[in-house]
């Protein structure tokens, strides 16, 4: 389906929430070693500001450089519960994103933001508590003539991202996570979580024999 210049996928399955919540309680870096360390976004997107932390249904969008006009047509698709990954190619000549769009994201329902370009508006997007992860930050405003599409698969960071699937992000960085493979990450995770909790005992433990 073709909207102008900007094209539209067909709709798509989204996870259910309570399955978003689980996801919630564990890091990225967890959720990761649970999935072979396998679908891990690139470092080099990171949170805009500390602390920043998101979980959703990707929604994604591809763009040509310096253009947001996909972006912008993304929001009409926008479901509560959905995290908005954007291939903007790395650019880093011009923001996709600033403060405005962060918060109609946000009103719309979306979870957050992960970009593979630059944004704008750290400070603002920062005090409006708005979860956004990109490659770096430029004042730089885009053009918006598109073309682009939506709910297509896109690549960023070196990893595939369909819609549907599932985007953990925190200070650490970014996860992708299938639908199909959401019950084994979770099922590994546990074991993670413990084997970790023991490691900090014995850590605990070392630290009373040498004081």
């Amino acid at each position: 389906m073709a909207q102008d210049n900007v094209r539209v996928a067909p709709g798509w399955d989204r996870v259910e929430p309570n399955v978003l919540d689980r996801l919630r309680t564990h890091s990225a870096a967890n959720l990761g070693d649970a999935l072979d360390r396998l679908n891990i976004v690139d470092g080099g997107i990171a949170p805009i500001w500390p602390g920043a932390r998101a979980v959703g249904t990707a929604l994604p969008v591809l763009t040509v450089a310096g253009d947001n006009r996909a972006v912008i047509d993304a929001l009409d698709h926008i479901r509560p519960g959905d995290l908005v990954v954007i291939n903007a190619l790395g650019y880093d000549g011009r923001a996709i994103i600033g403060d405005n769009l962060a918060q109609r994201f946000a009103a719309f329902g979306a979870t957050g933001a992960v970009v593979d370009g630059y944004v704008r508006d750290r400070a603002i997007i920062e005090r409006l508590g708005v979860p956004v992860f990109a490659r770096g930050l430029t004042p730089a405003g885009p053009f918006k003539n598109g073309p682009g599409t939506i709910g297509e698969p896109v690549a960023i960071g070196g990893v595939v991202v369909h819609p549907g699937d599932v985007v953990v992000a925190d200070d650490d960085g970014v996860i992708v996570i299938p639908p199909h493979r959401i019950e084994e990450a979770l099922t590994g995770v546990e074991d993670i979580v413990a084997r970790e909790a023991e490691l900090d005992a014995e850590v605990a433990a070392l630290r009373e024999q040498v004081a």
